[in-house]
């Protein structure tokens, strides 16, 4: 009666085996795919942080140029307008837009001071920089297009 049952047994062992096996290669086939979509995310996540550190860079590059804007505003534009000596105030309104040279206002008064010099075409330079700023910026259009033609 023992080999019967040992017979028995036997007969069980090759489909436990054939059952291991299958179960270990769907096992394997789960654990790869599950490798697969962790470096995805893992990429995923790369990407994320790169693109992150962009807007911070670019953020921090917006907060620097919004600083130096303020400072040329502060120490060269203002006092441009409030000074008497148009050489001073033409010096003035250049060292704050090499400071921050997207502010169409100081092109614009740049330019208006130097029309009243008659230096046309710096004039046309610096309203030309307004609008290349504001192309909206009606002012500035109206002094280009009123300079003189003939200079």
């Amino acid at each position: 009666m023992a080999r019967v049952k040992i017979r028995l047994a036997a007969g069980y062992v090759a489909p436990l085996i054939l059952a291991a096996m299958t179960l270990s290669s769907c096992l394997t086939a789960e654990l790869e795919k599950q490798a697969e979509t962790l470096k995805e995310q893992e990429a995923e996540i790369a990407r994320q942080r790169k693109e992150i550190e962009a807007l911070k860079s670019g953020q921090q590059a917006q907060d620097k140029r919004l600083r130096d804007c303020n400072r040329a505003f502060r120490e060269y534009f203002e006092r441009a307008q409030t000074t008497a000596d148009v050489d001073r105030a033409v010096a003035l309104y250049r060292e704050g837009l090499a400071i921050c040279p997207d502010d169409e206002v100081a092109h614009y008064e740049l330019g208006r001071l130097l029309a009243a010099q008659g230096r046309y075409p710096e004039a046309e330079t610096e309203f030309e920089s307004a609008l290349k700023i504001n192309p909206d910026f009606t002012d500035a259009r109206a002094r280009l297009e009123a300079l003189p033609k003939n200079r």
